[in-house]
């Protein structure tokens, strides 16, 4: 794997991180930090596919795909939570647990976002070094599989996004669509886009260092960054009727729920 390119990745996204933490600095919201992940995937993508030498139609797949999907969660994320938004809930809280230590410990966190663009980023680093000349089957199986999550992520979080518009639905939790299935079809989804890329690795040099990105994204997702937090401002927010759901709805797996609790006597 070329180790070079991988660290010039880490090093070009310092300053953009160091911008983006001065702006929240202004208008408090360390969202930023999560669309300069995505920003900064992208320049990372693109610089691997102008400097590595490779099959120049697989880079350009690869490099479209990574964009896309980094575009796409990057806009929604800066449209949603960002433009016009108040802060994330888990953002406020870490802000008010860390009291007047807040800037110094959100600098480190936009700057750790660094270390994680360079991670997230090798999957695609060992697609767009891959030498073979053609495609394989396993590249199209995994195109394939890629484009169902991205669709997939951009549906639950349109359904969610709709739901909250509506201000009959205020307080409310939304079982519509895909969240009839899932507490969480934005992050099922989003785990297995990485799967994608771990598939399209299969024969590839080094091509197991693509299980770094399904493996590290599902682990934040449920145990450390996603579920954890969403979920405990949830039951703050919306008590029993969120308890239910937690009852009846898997969390992250997408499947029929369980029948609701009978009422008691």
């Amino acid at each position: 794997m070329n180790v070079e390119s991988l660290l010039q990745s880490c090093l070009m996204t310092i300053p953009l991180m160091l911008g983006l933490w001065g702006l929240q600095r202004r208008s408090p919201n360390a969202v930023l930090a999560d669309v300069g992940f995505c920003i900064g995937l992208i320049l990372v993508i693109i610089q691997y596919t102008l400097m590595i030498s490779g099959n120049p139609f697989r880079q350009a797949l690869v490099g479209t795909m990574g964009g896309i999907y980094a575009f796409r969660l990057g806009w929604h994320l800066f449209r949603h939570r960002v433009y016009g938004k108040v802060e994330d809930s888990r953002y406020q809280a870490l802000r008010n647990r860390w009291g007047t230590k807040a800037s110094l410990y959100f600098f480190l966190y936009f700057q750790g976002q660094t270390l994680a663009i360079a991670i997230f980023s090798i999957p695609f680093l060992v697609l767009i070094q891959n030498p073979q000349p053609n495609l394989s089957l396993w590249e199209f199986l995994g195109i394939g599989i890629w484009a169902l999550a991205i669709m997939g992520e951009t549906l639950a979080d349109g359904e969610l996004e709709r739901f909250r518009r509506e201000p009959v639905n205020r307080g409310k939790t939304c079982r519509e669509g895909l969240w009839y299935y899932s507490r969480h079809p934005n992050y099922f989804f989003e785990g297995i886009h990485w799967c994608a890329y771990v598939v399209m690795g299969m024969g590839a040099p080094n091509g197991c260092l693509t299980l770094i990105g399904p493996i590290l994204m599902i682990w934040a997702l449920l145990k450390v960054t996603g579920i954890p937090f969403s979920e405990a401002q949830a039951v703050t927010n919306r008590g029993d009727e969120y308890r239910e759901y937690q009852r009846t709805t898997n969390a992250f797996i997408p499947w029929f729920p369980k029948p609701p609790s009978l009422p008691s006597l």
